[in-house]
């Protein structure tokens, strides 16, 4: 019988990540028609990231922040970034969203016992900080010399460049649409626990 009920576990779990990766795909596609302001295209991937880490466990936020990156890969968006260096796009754009995804998932594990509506938000939080951060640290070692004559350009700091034409408003806009989504990553979270 236990043996039954946990093939049944995994089967739901698979059907769930499977339903999520998907979503993530045609999301992470079409997120990169969607600016604002700046180069960094809007990832509406991070609230399924968040919801895939949470239900699933962070190994599921990581396989999810990679789809997101993957799929990155097959957007208009990707070419700019391929031809300022290829392995510094492949590599912060992967790293970006595997550890975007695995830190979800890690720290609603850590705090779900405490407080699920409180392990929900921080997590929500923390996608996209560590999304954008890692973006940032990648664009600071691999592409600095774009950067650099970028922000010149525009007669302004390297460090103003980053944050306005880069991050700019994309950040805020990803942020605060995940704590907003929050109560309904919750419920989501709710319906799956009660149905186990």
């Amino acid at each position: 019988m236990r043996s039954t009920n946990n093939r049944r576990e995994a089967t739901q779990r698979l059907v769930l990540l499977a339903l999520l990766t998907a979503i993530v795909a045609v999301l992470a596609y079409f997120g990169g028609f969607i600016k604002i302001g700046g180069l960094a295209s809007i990832s509406l991937t991070l609230i399924p990231v968040v919801l895939g880490a949470a239900l699933c466990g962070p190994a599921a936020g990581a396989w999810l922040g990679a789809v997101s990156g993957a799929v990155f890969f097959m957007t208009a968006d990707a070419a700019f970034w391929l031809s300022l260096s290829i392995p510094g796009t492949i590599i912060t754009v992967m790293v970006k969203g595997i550890m975007a995804g695995f830190c979800a998932g890690f720290v609603y594990k850590l705090l779900e016992r405490f407080n699920r509506y409180v392990a929900v938000l921080v997590s929500a939080v923390v996608c996209p900080v560590v999304n954008t951060a890692i973006f940032l640290l990648g664009s600071v070692i691999f592409f600095l010399d774009a950067v650099k004559s970028m922000a010149a350009a525009e007669n302004v700091s390297v460090f103003v460049y980053l944050m306005v034409f880069f991050v700019g408003l994309n950040f805020v806009f990803e942020l605060i649409t995940n704590i907003v989504l929050s109560p309904a990553i919750l419920r989501l979270i709710n319906i799956r626990k009660k149905a186990k």
